[in-house]
């Protein structure tokens, strides 16, 4: 439980950030420099929070796993979004593919703590 609250606080100050400079929850109908401002919140927020429980020797659970997934699908659904209506992606491009890579250092410590 103390996992999901320390994973929430980022979420909620990104949505809290959507709501009021754009009045809206819906971060998929924001413009790109909009949409990579509340992203970076997303990612910045949710990374910091990992690290915090790393460095207090906290082991990584799914709930970690769940939220880098649902942050991950955000972009994903925007970069679509984005291809669709021709509009230029290769930021978000950019900041996916590091996400991705950080995501996948993690879930293989955490592949590694389950085999020992």
């Amino acid at each position: 439980m103390k996992k999901l609250i320390i994973y929430s606080v980022p979420v909620v100050i990104g949505f809290m950030w959507l709501m009021a400079v754009h009045q809206t929850f819906n971060p998929i109908i924001l413009k790109g420099p909009d949409f990579l401002r509340f992203y970076f919140i997303l990612i910045l927020g949710f990374y910091a929070s990992l690290f915090i429980l790393k460095s207090l020797k906290i082991a990584i659970s799914s709930t970690t796993l769940y939220f880098a997934g649902f942050i991950l699908l955000l972009g994903i659904i925007k970069l679509i979004r984005g291809f669709l209506l021709g509009k230029p992606v290769g930021f978000l491009v950019i900041i996916l593919i590091a996400e991705c890579i950080v995501t996948l250092i993690f879930i293989s410590g955490h592949v590694n703590e389950k085999i020992k």
